[in-house]
């Protein structure tokens, strides 16, 4: 979905341009590689990811391999031998897709609605709590420039709320879009404000709004997280394949 983005002509404020294409004999395309913070990946043979392997070594400093799971794991046993040794690793993400006609929507419309500018604090501080709860890290360690990124995002549309009262009920984002979708991401529902079928409403309603210029909507979760996977599931999402996240020092 991010390769594809990129495809596209999508950048992200600051984005920097690596991106790695690998062709078979033929001049087939067989592998597609995305080297910023990240690295993200697909291939479609052992040949593609034994040069990925290969280019990957003049990219030190990577936070994260991300990609199929197939795929992530194969560059993995390649690049072991030399590569600082993760932190952790979300061997299981299910990838799930849903398209409109899909969504299980009880018609209840509450009020979601793209981020403010004054709001940039409320969301980062929820953002960093689900990042510190899924993959173990604080990003408020800098926080002037997570402040930042996300007020950007937020400028750009990305960042979706249900505020009342002052108290967030629920966020997300929306990431990468291609032609075939759009990827949702940082759902998330306070731990202080679960139980209440918060998130099935909000989600629901985001993505309804979503669908106006969206053809389909698509996300990954870790497979551990139960609740969120049965949220999924149960707005109609279907699952599309599996993603394998690696997280570096």
């Amino acid at each position: 979905m991010f390769l594809q983005w990129l495809l596209e002509g999508g950048r992200g404020p600051g984005m920097p341009d690596e991106i790695v294409a690998n062709r078979n004999a033929r001049g087939e395309l067989t592998g597609l590689v995305y080297y910023g913070a990240q690295l993200i990946v697909a291939a479609d043979d052992a040949a593609a990811i034994d040069a990925i392997a290969v280019e990957t070594r003049k990219h030190p400093g990577l936070r994260s391999f991300v990609g199929p799971k197939d795929v992530v794991d194969a560059l993995w046993d390649r690049v072991r031998s030399w590569h600082a040794a993760p932190t952790l690793v979300r061997t299981v993400q299910p990838l799930y897709v849903l398209e409109p006609r899909a969504l299980h929507d009880s018609g209840r419309d509450v009020d979601v609605r793209r981020a403010r500018d004054d709001e940039a604090d409320l969301v980062a501080e929820h953002s960093a709590r689900m990042i510190l709860d899924e993959l173990g890290y604080d990003p408020r360690a800098n926080r002037g420039s997570f402040v930042a990124s996300v007020r950007r995002a937020i400028a750009a549309g990305a960042w979706w709320v249900w505020v009342v009262d002052g108290d967030l009920r629920f966020q997300c984002n929306v990431g990468p879009r291609s032609a075939a979708t759009a990827q949702v991401q940082g759902v998330w529902t306070p731990p202080e404000q679960r139980g209440h079928g918060y998130a099935t409403l909000a989600l629901a309603a985001a993505a309804r709004r979503l669908f106006a210029t969206e053809t389909t909507l698509s996300l990954y979760v870790n497979d551990f997280n139960a609740p969120a996977i049965a949220l999924y599931e149960r707005l109609g999402f279907t699952r599309a394949g599996t993603f394998t996240t690696y997280l570096f020092p």
